[in-house]
């Protein structure tokens, strides 16, 4: 289907359920998906840092996205991550998602060896010349090691290779600047500009931003379309308590012992152990090398579920 212009609302960025054995349960990828637009979601997001693509294999990639697809059928827009380390790779994931039924798709720069400004211009220009579908940058630099400057992202947003941009930088001033240059330049009706930073949702949409793409809507994703329409309506307050239960379930991503795990595994083992006791998934296993939370944690995770109102 056709992308929004902009593109607006709640975007979750779908986790990848697996078997036991590490395969993708399709099965419980549909019903994930269900649930997300049952709650109201406008988009959804595949194969990207929640959904663990960087773990997957071309094929498990392919799987993921076909099935997701299929689950959508043509009801909201599916954007599918083409993340990689070269543009050539990139090109030929874009390919796929292409002949797959992506309606956008999402690219970091690229990483492991670093690109400048120019270079990562002319990363995304190819990307999108390459493949006729939207495009939309994802700016993380903790993942990539590369910030996306604003100087850059105009430049794409005026020559029309970027639709949009997911922040997951965390630098709220960043793009509070960006969202203001955009709007003097009156790019803000055609560029979408989506907050990865679930906590703070609230200020990135008084700022001018256009939607968000929750991690933490994986498990909640009736509160960020709550949180939404609260904002879009101009009610602060209640947009502001609604950030407030989120920020406190957000702490399920910390119930695993830090020192047992990386800053990566910690989320998404607290997205899924909450998904499978919410029954939307059967099984909270990773993608290796990650592990799954220990069943020492699930007490927390429910608490916390049941503390939001969602047990």
């Amino acid at each position: 289907m056709r992308l929004p212009v902009p593109l607006a609302g709640v975007v979750p960025p779908v986790c990848t359920p697996l078997t036991a054995s590490g395969d993708v349960d399709a099965r419980s990828l549909t019903s994930l998906v269900e649930y997300l637009l049952g709650a109201g979601a406008d988009a959804l997001f595949v194969l990207g840092t929640s959904g663990e693509a960087a773990f997957l294999d071309d094929g498990q990639r392919a799987t993921v996205l076909r099935v997701a697809v299929e689950a959508v059928g043509g009801r909201v827009p599916v954007l599918a991550g083409v993340i990689d380390m070269t543009t050539a790779r990139v090109l030929d994931h874009a390919r796929t998602a292409r002949a797959l039924g992506a309606d956008a798709l999402v690219a970091t720069a690229p990483f492991y060896t670093g690109t400048d400004p120019a270079e990562t211009a002319g990363h995304f220009r190819r990307v999108r010349a390459g493949v006729d579908l939207p495009l939309i940058a994802y700016d993380i630099p903790s993942a990539v090691h590369t910030k996306l400057d604003a100087a850059t992202l105009l430049a794409l947003a005026e020559d029309g290779t970027l639709a949009g941009l997911k922040d997951s930088s965390g630098d709220l001033g960043a793009l509070r600047r960006l969202l203001v240059a955009l709007r003097g330049r009156g790019l803000d009706r055609a560029f979408a500009v989506l907050t990865g930073s679930e906590l703070t949702v609230d200020a990135a949409l008084l700022a001018g931003a256009h939607g968000v793409v929750p991690g933490l809507g994986n498990v909640d994703p009736a509160g960020y379309v709550r949180l939404y329409a609260h904002a879009r309506a101009g009610r602060w307050a209640e947009a502001a308590a609604e950030q407030d239960r989120l920020a406190a379930l957000f702490a399920l991503t910390e119930a695993r012992d830090p020192a047992e795990s990386g800053a990566g595994t910690s989320p998404v083992g607290g997205f899924k152990a909450a998904l499978r006791l919410l029954g939307v998934i059967d099984s909270r296993a990773t993608a290796a090398p990650r592990t799954p939370l220990p069943d020492a944690a699930l007490g927390s995770v429910r608490a916390l579920l049941v503390q939001a109102g969602l047990l």
